[in-house]
């Protein structure tokens, strides 16, 4: 049976006042399934296109602590699964953001994980 989920894109916004950015993730949650993830893909070549300055090591680790906030590590762990979700989706003026919340159907959150990934950031 189809349950909904809710996602958004992960952003990298090298320059905030420019307004650039380059899709660098998925964060995807389905409460009835206990499911939240976030997936990631940094592309040296695209951030060196738009910003050859970008400390991309830094930007990766920031994009690993978003995958260990989903897990529950650190001050997460006290957190639910949706109050981890809108917390890291919530809006924010730093050089990783959210994009919009967008809605779905899903019988499998893994399988549109990875979907929205290969559609939205590959």
């Amino acid at each position: 049976m189809r349950q909904p989920f809710e996602y958004a894109l992960i952003r990298l916004v090298p320059r905030i006042e420019r307004g650039e950015q380059i899709n660098v993730g998925v964060l995807l949650y389905c409460q009835q399934r206990d499911y939240l993830a976030a997936r990631t893909h940094l592309d040296a070549d695209r951030v060196r296109a738009l910003a050859p300055d970008v400390d991309l090591p830094a930007v990766a680790a920031v994009l690993d602590s978003w995958d260990r906030t989903c897990s529950g590590d650190g001050p997460a762990t006290r957190m639910r699964l949706g109050e981890r979700f809108h917390w890291l989706a919530a809006p924010r003026s730093t050089m990783i953001q959210t994009g919009p919340v967008h809605t779905g159907l899903t019988v499998d959150p893994a399988a549109e994980l990875d979907r929205l990934m290969a559609t939205l950031v590959r």
